[in-house]
């Protein structure tokens, strides 16, 4: 008891003895970026004709090459803040889940000061962008730092530290390596097109660097002030909490028999492809005469006459809740957050199956059908894709009955039915919107139904998404004796 008061009396001596290199690192990082700040804030000559030097070279190496280009953009997407700002909250609520609020709250404090440095440091140095002879891309605002720099060191690097516990140790140097490879690429797809110099770059590592090591060294801190044991910083934040905020510990693998799984899959894919396909040729090009054929006539025509202002603009909305981004979002966020609260990737693997098979199937079917869009006004213009079948009516179909499916087995409480209400209300909205749109014949919305109904159900056949909630790991959301839902889902995700 005595060794313990001792230790506590006396935590930033016996702490600073043991982490003087790190100290001292954070502390020269703080000072080069003190003096980089004042160079660029006094424009050095040196620096400014090196700096406007490297904007030339790259943009003379980097803008005649669209492909480049296209490779530069998505790697410098990673350190954009609608993924940042994705990764880190969806990293807090499933430490939440998991009842690890300290390092929630590392998060959210390391993360919110990343967000804050930026823009304050831009507006005190007020550094003007690059101006080249071929401009690739715009962004707004000041330059120095590098906001793209700066927030992925501050929230990979937080991120790293955070979930080193839930690694093997032969992976967590790896890991390491992969994170600073990707900090230092996504620095560089800024120099490259034509949005930074090299020293704002520099300026968001340094700062990061420092922003990252003070926070980690007050989270270090404030364990060793409680007479926790303060392990290497390769093990990151809190060792021991590396089986609670591991992504599924109690699960040995994902599938029963995985080659017979893939085989099974492969052969649904093609089945379903050819009916598909037959379905397709026949309402397309051979179903003259008949009900189908009435019915693809008269309602884009009846849609097309009835267009007002109004339900136009409502018609775009329910559109959108159909495309691409808005089905990745939708399954970016559920997906972490079921695997935080039942800790087994057998539901994320069916729904990431059933949004990759629905999209493969819609491009396979659509290109060798190559069906005509409606004979009216497409509001939405010429799209690359041809009519049969509707991809963004399947989409809708196949992300909201997968979580339906997932959700509705695993709790008992009413809200349940919501996410049926969702599998039926979304998909008829959408399908409303694409056929008043002018872009889909109602044939095109059964040619999404049967991709989406077959394929679901060869995914629930195979996969078995609620396997483990048959041999018991069902969530304990049914119980009435406990008010709070955050208890319940935390009480779901102890491992059998």
């Amino acid at each position: 008891m005595t060794a313990v008061k001792e230790t506590t009396r006396r935590p930033l001596g016996h702490f600073a003895g043991r982490s003087i290199g790190g100290l001292l690192a954070v502390a020269a990082a703080g000072v080069v970026f003190g003096v980089l700040l004042m160079l660029v804030r006094f424009k050095w000559g040196p620096l400014y004709h090196a700096d406007h030097e490297a904007a030339e070279w790259f943009n003379g190496l980097v803008a005649p090459h669209h492909a480049l280009v296209t490779v530069l953009t998505a790697i410098t997407d990673l350190g954009g803040r609608p993924v940042l700002i994705w990764l880190v909250t969806i990293a807090v609520l499933g430490l939440l889940i998991r009842r690890q609020s300290r390092l929630a709250v590392y998060l959210i404090i390391t993360g919110v000061g990343g967000l804050i440095l930026d823009p304050s440091l831009k507006a005190l140095v007020g550094r003007l962008r690059p101006v080249v002879d071929v401009p690739i891309t715009h962004a707004p605002g000041n330059s120095f730092p590098s906001g793209h720099a700066l927030g992925s060191f501050v929230a990979y690097g937080a991120l790293l530290l955070v979930f080193l516990p839930a690694m093997a140790p032969r992976w967590r140097r790896p890991a390491i390596a992969i994170v600073g490879v990707l900090v230092f690429l996504i620095g560089l797809t800024r120099i490259a097109l034509g949005v930074h110099f090299v020293s704002d770059v520099l300026g968001g590592w340094l700062l990061g660097a420092v922003w990252l090591g003070v926070t980690a060294y007050a989270f270090r801190l404030w364990r060793r002030e409680r007479g926790r044991p303060v392990p290497s910083i390769t093990e990151g934040l809190e060792p021991e909490a590396g089986d609670e905020i591991t992504p599924a510990p109690a699960e040995e693998k994902v599938l029963e028999h995985p080659r017979s799984s893939v085989a099974e899959l492969l052969v649904g894919w093609v089945i379903v492809f050819g009916a598909l396909y037959a379905f397709g040729m026949f309402v397309s090009y051979h179903a003259k005469g008949t009900f189908f054929a009435t019915l693809d006539t008269e309602v884009p025509r009846w849609f097309a006459e009835r267009r007002t202002d109004q339900l136009t603009e409502l018609s775009w909305w329910w559109s959108k809740f159909g495309d691409t981004h808005a089905i990745l979002l939708v399954s970016l966020v559920f997906c972490p957050i079921v695997l935080a609260v039942w800790k087994r990737w057998r539901p994320v693997l069916f729904v990431v199956l059933a949004m990759f098979g629905e999209l493969s199937l819609f491009l396979a079917s659509a290109r060798v059908v190559q069906r005509p869009r409606p004979p009216v006004e497409n509001l939405d213009g010429h799209m690359p894709t041809s009519s049969f079948p509707s991809g963004h009516i399947a989409a809708t179909i196949c992300l909201w009955s997968a979580i339906a499916i997932i959700v509705f087995v695993r709790t008992d409480r009413w809200w349940r039915w919501l996410f049926v209400a969702m599998a039926v209300i979304m998909p008829v909205g959408v399908a409303t919107s694409r056929m008043y749109r002018g872009m889909h014949h109602p044939t095109d919305f059964m040619g999404a139904i049967l991709l989406s109904a077959l394929w679901i159900s060869l995914l629930y056949w195979v996969v078995r998404p609620n396997e483990d909630v048959r041999r018991g790991n069902r969530p304990a959301i049914e119980s009435e004796q406990v008010p709070e839902l955050d208890d319940e889902l935390a009480k779901a995700a102890r491992p059998e």
